[in-house]
């Protein structure tokens, strides 16, 4: 789509919520249609394509139950024949708590032997992540049976995360699983619980046979209909993964669903890294101001009265 345009639509976006897009997407499109006829271009021809970082289309995509299937079976590691069933279930595990304010996206997916799967896609790191994952992942573990029910009903719980940025610094491995094992022995205790992490960020560059989540990987972290097509050759699970975003990508009313959604969570982010640098600098001038303070003779009790901070962070600074 041309700059023209985009500018256009970017003033869209600033002036009207994400609610007001989605009930008055054909009057909107009405306009930006009339703006490409003006400029001589159209919505076919500006090879618009959606990305799956963005959780509205990661979403979107996992509601096709072929291609959810293939990816299920990719995490699992089993072939996809032998998937009976996947059943979208409601979102339901997210909305009233700090980092809920965007809204959660997350698809939960319920497969015939009664395992339940949160799958989650983020674009950005936050403070206090791993609190979180363990959080949803006991939620959703404990919420499989009501008081009085007996703990047998209790059905295998697997959170994924796919990340769009680098969680383990410390190695190169691009996916692992994760579960409770016994420290001496390194036995599982349960399988009962279990999280997968995909970080996209540390793709390798060539995908040796049989590693479908590779490929599942690369296939979400595309940034363009080029990227797209050579993976989707893979297999016809892939394929209908890339028809379904090429359909998605067509439909007016979720492109603006997508647009506003990229650029609330672009906006989100941005506000996010603001408040972190906010954060650094005060902390820079605190930390200043505690030096200044037990260089004049003031006591620890004296300078965390003055500062407003615990005695015990006064020390840690001093020390």
């Amino acid at each position: 789509m041309a700059d023209f345009v985009r500018e256009r639509i970017t003033v869209f976006y600033s002036l009207i919520s994400y609610d007001t897009i989605k009930a008055n997407h054909r009057e909107i499109f009405s306009c930006i249609r009339y703006i490409l006829f003006r400029k001589g271009e159209s919505m076919e021809t500006d090879n618009f394509i959606m990305l799956p970082t963005v959780d509205f289309c990661f979403t979107e995509l996992m509601k096709n139950c072929i291609v959810r299937k293939g990816f299920v079976a990719a995490l699992i590691g089993i072939p996809p024949e032998e998937i009976e069933e996947t059943t979208l279930l409601e979102a339901s595990l997210g909305g009233d708590w700090p980092d809920d304010k965007l809204g959660i996206l997350d698809v939960h997916v319920l497969l015939a032997d009664g395992t339940r799967m949160n799958i989650e896609m983020q674009v950005k790191y936050f403070e206090y992540w791993d609190e979180r994952v363990l959080f949803y992942m006991g939620r959703m573990f404990t919420s499989q049976i009501k008081k009085g029910e007996p703990y047998k009903k209790l059905q295998k719980c697997i959170h994924v995360s796919i990340l769009d940025f680098i969680h383990f610094p410390d190695d190169d491995e691009c996916y692992r699983t994760i579960h409770f094992r016994d420290d001496k022995t390194g036995k599982v205790y349960t399988d009962k619980m279990e999280i997968q992490i995909l970080e996209l960020k540390k793709l390798p560059k060539e995908v040796r046979t049989g590693e479908d989540v590779i490929l599942w990987m690369k296939f979400f972290s595309g940034k363009s209909r080029e990227e797209f097509e050579r993976v989707a050759k893979a297999n016809e699970y892939l394929n209908e993964a890339y028809n379904t975003l090429k359909t998605m990508s067509a439909d007016e009313k979720k492109r603006l669903e997508y647009e506003a959604r990229d650029k609330a969570l672009r906006d989100y982010n941005s506000q996010i890294s603001s408040a972190e640098r906010r954060g650094e600098e005060r902390g820079e001038e605190r930390t200043r101001q505690v030096f200044k303070l037990y260089m004049q003779g003031e006591t620890p009790e004296a300078i965390a009265k003055i500062c407003g901070i615990p005695v015990e962070k006064v020390r840690e600074i001093i020390q």
